[in-house]
């Protein structure tokens, strides 16, 4: 390793260093959450993202329309259609969200927004970042909050995972010191953590939960996951009637499938990483990832979406009108919850469990023989009607 290769990866590392000082600066000087019952007109901005992603959020968006549908004709609330996130226009910007596209979307302070690519080594496409990435950044997403309730096993979970630091914060800025040595980097902030971390308990505390886990691995990871940890605990006691423990992300993976103990778990705060990881384990208990949804709450904006990919395969071999909208749908329950709209959130919640669960008349597989998202979204609305 050469003098000067050495001062290279040292200014870039400077450069991540105070870029990450700035961010954690300019979230000291935030206000508080959006009321959004002051707004006169409450604009939803619907964004489809690329492969089956436009399919399953037109059709989410229609079920949002119809269960909203006083409130749209009233003008209340607007549909705002954004176009310009699939991967090809984003290769063409060279840019993780396009400039005209990121504008659009700042103009909505609610957000359903449908799957989109990454490229990955060995893929076709330039390395430009993630766009969930780039967008819970853009618009400080900083929470992101995936539900797993399934009554008859006695789980119910809510996973609060940090958005906008740990090892995603700097994930495309990495360093290749050599031929020999690339180094990626974790962050964690103070303010960061302790908004991820109050926000939890707030929950919790709302809720009636009466335990919060801390995730992490502070016993390898001793700075970053430690100072995540610490801080994490300093929130907690502040909240006396809610249990606080703390759990490593691998024995967790491993208690999530124990009978006997997954129970005892009710709220998990945890860096954004082992959040990403262990979500989509813990979606598998209600069927997998294409039954979950996810929010990204900010206070300014937030962002609600399916936990799985774009799926590009299923457009290539012609099956996009049979993709699941599902997960779309659970992303649509916590859009109403977050926006007041508690009973139409329950309403759909209702509606969903039957369709899905314990009616199920029609299943979507994906293929020819199973129902079409469309079809499927028409089985959601004459459920809704009948409730």
């Amino acid at each position: 390793m050469t003098q000067e290769q050495i001062k290279s990866a040292v200014e870039k590392f400077e450069t991540l260093i105070r870029e990450q000082d700035a961010r954690s600066e300019a979230i000291k000087q935030q206000g508080d959450f959006v009321d959004y019952d002051s707004l006169d007109k409450l604009t939803i901005g619907i964004c489809g993202g690329d492969g089956i992603g436009p399919i399953i959020t037109k059709e989410a968006a229609r079920v949002l329309k119809f269960i909203l549908e006083d409130e749209v004709k009233s003008g209340k609330i607007e549909f705002r259609y954004i176009d310009g996130l699939t991967i090809e226009n984003r290769v063409a910007c060279n840019k993780a969200i396009p400039d005209d596209v990121l504008e659009e979307l700042k103009q909505c302070p609610v957000i359903l927004k449908g799957p989109t690519t990454t490229p990955q080594a060995g893929d076709p496409w330039p390395n430009i970042e993630s766009a969930n990435v780039a967008m819970r950044k853009a618009l400080d997403l900083f929470a992101n909050v995936r539900p797993v309730k399934i009554p008859d096993r006695n789980i119910d979970w809510t996973f609060f995972r940090e958005n906008t630091e740990g090892a995603y914060a700097v994930g495309s800025k990495g360093i290749n010191v050599t031929d020999d040595l690339a180094l990626d980097f974790v962050v964690t902030t103070t303010e960061g953590t302790q908004r991820i971390a109050r926000l939890a308990y707030e929950y919790a505390r709302r809720n009636g939960k009466d335990r919060v886990s801390i995730i992490q691995k502070a016993n390898v990871i001793k700075t970053t996951d430690g100072k995540f940890l610490k801080l994490c605990k300093e929130i907690g006691e502040e909240y006396p009637e809610i249990t606080t423990d703390e759990w490593y992300i691998d024995i967790t993976t491993a208690k999530l499938i124990d009978e006997k103990r997954r129970h005892d778990f009710k709220v998990f705060v945890l860096p954004n990483l082992y959040g990403d990881i262990i979500t989509d384990e813990a979606a598998e208990f209600q069927g997998g990832v294409g039954t979950a949804g996810s929010a990204n709450i900010g206070k300014k904006y937030a962002m609600f979406e399916a936990i799985h990919g774009s799926a590009p395969r299923m457009i290539k071999e012609g099956r996009g009108a049979y993709a699941d909208p599902c997960s779309m749908l659970r992303a649509a329950v916590m859009l109403l919850s977050h926006i007041g709209r508690q009973a139409e959130a329950d309403k759909l919640e209702k509606a969903l469990d039957i369709c899905m669960i314990t009616e199920k008349k029609i299943s979507v597989t994906g293929r020819e023989n199973g129902c079409t998202c469309e079809e499927f979204g028409n089985y959601v609305m004459e459920t809704l009607e009948s409730l």
